[in-house]
């Protein structure tokens, strides 16, 4: 048996999170993966989100370049053309996620590599897509959040809106962008042809909210702001604190918060004006859930985890990175690995899912900036003399 991917060449123009991590996950499952950089500086996200100065890769790029070979090439330099026609005429994919235009500026489009390899699949991640009257600008995850509509949706009446603390754009547009990779690999293998593919985060960032937006454009329905609360605006789905921490705690249903409050050991409260039905207690939201946060507070995180989950109540405990890291589950899944980086252990995320033979593997750390530009540039035929030349004109 073999991978997903072995025998699949993707060259790869991407940097920071989405497109590097949307083509690793095809590294993972066995593509020939070559990462194109701009010589002495790289992908940026090598010293992006960086705690120490020491000169290392961050954790972030290592994370997001696993499987992969670096090649430096300055793609402004006239002699860049020859280097990139040699390497796309023995490739399957091109990925890209420079501004829309400026693949075409630099001479080469998708129809500029076409000409070279017209089954060539060609796919562009920006932030707007390359039509529109935003195409063009420049966008990163939190611009996009604010952009989409996501961030009217998040945050406290109180404070106003918020972002995420994490990058939910980025990375489910590197997921999307690997499926439709894999998608026009799978079309290709039927019909020979290639493909091109605009991936866009705004467009992702509407997918993400396909159910807020179903129930604005087809009943006129809005979320405010309204913290941890449910979308459903049932009061009994909520986060409460306890004794010593927060719970997540998520009683729709009828037997659920009637469950829920003989936990409390108040099922008696339930026959009271305000807290019958679903519609009492939507309407009466800020009373019950005030009596649900004084009856939570009354106990340990741990005791009402034991508590709700014997009796059927979605319940979970608000966790910080550290405490999700010790959870024994992960250790059954393989989702974050340690693997060994320049004589160092370092742990790394991976793909989130399982496969029974020849799933996502870990092959080699991410690469050292330009490590592999000698040997790619052999395998393509090029003599040691062009080499050193392009080396003494910056060139890679």
């Amino acid at each position: 048996m073999s991978q997903a991917f072995e025998g699949v060449r993707i060259i790869d123009f991407t940097q920071v999170f989405a497109g590097p991590f949307a083509v690793m996950q095809l590294a993972l499952l066995g593509a020939d993966v070559i990462k194109i950089e701009q010589p002495e500086t790289g992908d940026q996200t090598r010293g992006l989100m960086n705690a120490s100065d020491d000169g290392k890769p961050s954790p972030s790029f290592l994370t997001m370049n696993l499987n992969k070979r670096s090649l430096t090439l300055n793609l402004k330099h006239p002699e860049a053309l020859r280097i990139v026609t040699a390497l796309v005429a023995t490739a399957d994919v091109v990925v890209e996620n420079f501004k829309a235009g400026t693949m075409d500026k630099l001479g080469f489009g998708f129809e500029t590599l076409r000409a070279i390899k017209p089954d060539l699949i060609y796919c562009s991640i920006s932030g707007y897509g390359q039509t529109g009257p935003k195409a063009g600008e420049a966008a990163y995850d939190g611009a996009i959040q604010a952009a989409s509509g996501m961030m009217s949706q998040n945050g406290h009446p109180s404070t106003g809106p918020t972002r995420t603390g994490f990058m939910p754009v980025d990375m489910s547009t590197a997921m999307h962008a690997a499926f439709a990779i894999a998608s026009a690999l799978h079309r290709k293998a039927i019909s020979g042809e290639g493909q091109y593919l605009d991936l866009a985060m705004m467009d992702t960032a509407l997918v993400l909210q396909a159910a807020q937006i179903s129930n604005y454009k087809n009943q006129g329905q809005l979320n405010p702001l309204q913290g941890n609360a449910s979308p459903t605006g049932q009061p009994t789905a909520d986060v409460f604190s306890t004794q010593d921490g927060f719970i997540q705690v998520t009683a729709l249903r009828q037997n659920q918060v009637e469950a829920l409050f003989d936990a409390f050991g108040k099922r008696e409260q339930l026959s009271e004006m305000g807290f019958r039905t679903p519609q009492e207690r939507a309407e009466n939201a800020e009373i019950v859930s005030d009596y649900c946060a004084q009856a939570l507070r009354g106990a340990s995180t741990q005791s009402w985890l034991e508590a709700l989950a014997k009796r059927g109540i979605p319940v979970a405990e608000v966790r910080d990175l550290p405490a999700v890291l010790q959870d024994p589950q992960l250790a059954t899944r393989g989702v974050v690995q340690a693997i060994e980086q320049a004589g160092e252990t370092v742990h790394v995320v991976t793909s989130g899912y399982i496969a029974n033979v020849d799933g996502p593997q870990i092959q080699s750390p991410s690469p050292a900036l330009g490590a592999d530009s000698g040997a790619i540039l052999e395998s393509l035929g090029f003599s040691d003399t062009d080499i050193e030349a392009w080396k003494h004109e910056g060139v890679i």
